[in-house]
Formats: C-alpha cells, structure tokens, sequence
C-alpha cells in the first residue's frame, strides 16, 4: 500500500477493500453496477497473487470508484437548479478522507455530507466507524434510491442514515459534529451565500465540530475559531478549537 499512509490507514483500506469484495453481487441497482463482479474480480486477482501494494490498490479504486459513480441521475428541474447555482455534479472524492476520518468519529458523532450522490462516503464511514447517525444531502433523487439500495447492500440499519433529497443551500448543519464536503457549489453567487451561512453556523455550533473539505472553498469563510490541521492540496481538515486551546 500506499508507503506515505500510516499503519492505521493501511489497515482501514484494507477494511475497506474486504467490505467492497464480500458480496457475491453487486448493489440491486439494475444496469447500474454491472461492471461490480468485473472489477470485484480484479481486485480479488490482486490480492491472490500478492501483487505489490500499489496494483492491489489500483484495482480497488477502479472498484470504488465504479460504485461511487462518475456522474449523477438529475431530473431536468435538479439540472436546472444545479446550473442555478454554480454546483457541482458527482465526482469521487477518494478514499483519503476515508482513511483519516477515524480517530474523529465517536458512536455518538452526528455526520452529514452535503451533495453526497449516492452518499457511499457516509455509508463507508458507518461501516469502518458505526455512529450515531450519518445525514446525507443530495438534489437527485435518483442518487438517493441507488443510496438506499447501496446502504441495504452493505448491511447499515435504517436509523443510522437519513437521506434528504433537497437543495444543501438550504439545508441546516445544526448538531453535527463531522461535516464532509466536496465543493458542493462554486463560491460565487449564490454559491457565496452558502458558504457564508455555513461558516456563521458552524461559528456558532456549540459542539467540537470536524470539517472534512476536497477542493475546499470554506475556510476562507471561517472565523478564527477554526483551525486548519491537515492540508494535502485536494483534502482540507478542519477543527473548531476549544476556547483552552486557544
């Protein structure tokens, strides 16, 4: 594996890379999954022949990637409203936040992911790091039933994912404690507007809040009360310090 990771990240990839091959099928998503057993396959091939640590996973991530999906299912009026807005359609964030998101998720964290897709970030995370309750925020609707096939497929209970079709302009992140994003919309417009509502709740969240951003656009929106703790160029991770760190 990756010699930059640490030895806990090689071991959650690991778990990782066991959770997505266990199934002897793919997601009940008809026509959606059909490269799964191909790419399972790979991935299994890998390990059998003790391949380095790389080619292992080079064909995992084919494999991640392919169940998080290239593109998202919009409705022409989601469309309209995606393009209203400046945002952004699916993109694979990359197991990185994945693998760091550990040591910061407790089984009474609230997480939420604002413009989750299929929301198979927070499915991951429940998986590697059963907690409370994981709230996923996508416009598609069509993202969102292939999440709940996703979520069955993977074993998670009902009460531990709550699913919201809607516009993550206007969605609260009220009692969270884990926060993902993928640049969800762009900074500008309307988009601005979003990230300056996201930064004057979280200043005022009462709780330890953990911010996990890829291509970040918040930071710059966010008081002094918090801090940047890791940076990589794609991941931004951010904490709200205690007023004793301070």
């Amino acid at each position: 594996m990756d010699g930059e990771r640490s030895a806990v990240e090689v071991d959650r990839l690991i778990r990782l890379i066991r959770i997505l091959t266990e199934q002897d099928q793919g997601p009940p998503c008809s026509g959606v999954f059909d490269r799964y057993l191909e790419l399972r396959g790979r991935t299994l091939a890998a390990l059998g022949e003790a391949r380095s640590g790389e080619d292992i996973e080079e064909a995992f991530l084919e494999l991640y990637a392919h169940l998080h999906m290239h593109e998202a299912s919009y409705t022409p009026a989601e469309r309209r409203r995606m393009d209203e807005t400046g945002g952004y359609w699916a993109h694979a964030g990359g197991v990185s936040p994945i693998l760091k998101a550990g040591p910061f998720i407790s089984e009474s964290t609230v997480s939420a992911d604002l413009g989750a897709g299929n929301g198979l970030q927070g499915l991951l995370l429940q998986c590697l790091d059963p907690h409370r309750c994981t709230i996923q925020v996508e416009i598609s609707s069509r993202m969102v039933e292939i999440g709940r096939a996703l979520q069955e497929w993977l074993g998670i209970g009902a009460e531990r994912v709550e699913w919201v079709v809607g516009d993550v302009l206007e969605q609260s992140i009220s009692g969270i404690d884990f926060l993902y994003l993928y640049r969800p919309v762009r900074p500008e417009g309307v988009g601005r507007g979003f990230y300056e509502r996201l930064a004057r709740e979280l200043s005022k969240s009462e709780r330890d809040v953990v911010v996990f951003s890829i291509a970040d656009c918040l930071r710059h929106f966010l008081d002094a009360r918090f801090e940047v703790f890791y940076r990589d160029g794609h991941l931004t991770c951010m904490r709200s310090a205690r007023p004793e760190e301070k």
